[in-house]
């Protein structure tokens, strides 16, 4: 495959990853109706998407990779700790305070972070067609959700205090992501740092809830395993054949379509509305991922 076919190919697997990603906050919305908290909701995630990551984690144990020392190994349990334990508890929270959309507008600023730890920790330039896409998503940014933040009280703080937290965390993720997959191989390091981020959230459990967690409505557990199979284990994997393809900066842009993605899901299953703006902006933010996936050169 041509190096320009493989650059789109990434960009196209970034956004069906990002897509499934958005869909994760809808969805734990829609649980959060019936009553059950975030460390809860978080563990019938990693629940139902543990058994997934030991099979794949067993069947790619040979997986092609370069020499790994131990170094390596501690950096990618740390990132697995932080990228999808850490960044997963910060944005559950965060969501039982604030809604999927403005949720998702605070999320939206990891791009920015990941450009500024690449150059910070790895040394990357940020070239003008990345800054050019950035600018352009963020503008459709603004446009599409300028009338639905409204910030009052001090639980909606709080709430944007977690998400970004999660924010953060999950850029540092895609920081260590980038740099390690290329010496575990994609599937392997996927497969093992979500371990790590599951046994995290095991542990996290054990250590301070005191709720049943087999007391819910069956539709929570269906609602948990729709997470954790299309909002979890499989974009998981997209989004790091994603990153080794075009490398994290460029997926930190082509990641601009998840808020759009959020705010048409909370329209069909949240019942927010669809305004003209957001149209708008959904279109300004699309011409900023098709302006990075002309990208010659990765």
């Amino acid at each position: 495959m041509k190096k320009k076919e493989t650059f789109i190919y990434g960009v196209l697997l970034g956004v069906l990853g990002i897509v499934l990603f958005s869909s994760k906050a809808v969805m734990v919305k829609l649980a959060y109706r019936y009553n059950i908290d975030a460390l809860s909701m978080l563990l019938l995630r990693m629940l139902f998407a543990f058994p997934f990551y030991v099979v794949i984690a067993y069947v790619y144990r040979n997986e092609k990779q370069e020499i790994t020392q131990r170094k390596d190994y501690l950096w990618l349990v740390f990132f697995g700790f932080v990228g999808y334990y850490l960044a997963s508890y910060f944005d559950f929270v965060g969501l039982t305070y604030i809604k999927a959309s403005l949720e998702r507008i605070i999320l939206f600023i990891y791009p920015t972070i990941v450009l500024l730890f690449n150059k910070l920790f790895l040394k990357k330039a940020i070239t003008k067609l990345q800054k050019l896409a950035i600018l352009i998503t963020y503008i459709g940014i603004i446009i599409t959700f300028g009338s639905e933040v409204s910030i009052s009280g001090s639980n909606t703080y709080l709430g944007g205090f977690f998400v970004l937290l999660s924010a953060v965390t999950y850029a540092s993720y895609l920081v260590g992501s980038g740099w390690l997959i290329p010496k575990f191989g994609v599937m392997r390091f996927t497969a093992f740092a979500m371990l790590v981020s599951c046994i995290c959230v095991f542990v996290h459990y054990g250590l301070f809830s005191r709720v049943d967690i087999l007391n819910y409505p069956w539709q929570v557990y269906a609602l948990g395993l729709c997470i954790a199979v299309f909002a979890t284990v499989i974009p998981s994997f997209l989004v790091s054949i994603s990153i080794k393809l075009i490398n994290s900066s460029n997926f930190a842009v082509v990641a601009g379509i998840g808020p759009i993605t959020t705010i048409i899901l909370a329209v069909i299953f949240l019942n927010e509305s669809l305004t003209v703006l957001q149209v708008v902006g959904t279109l300004v933010v699309i011409s900023g991922i098709l302006l990075i996936s002309k990208r010659k050169e990765n």
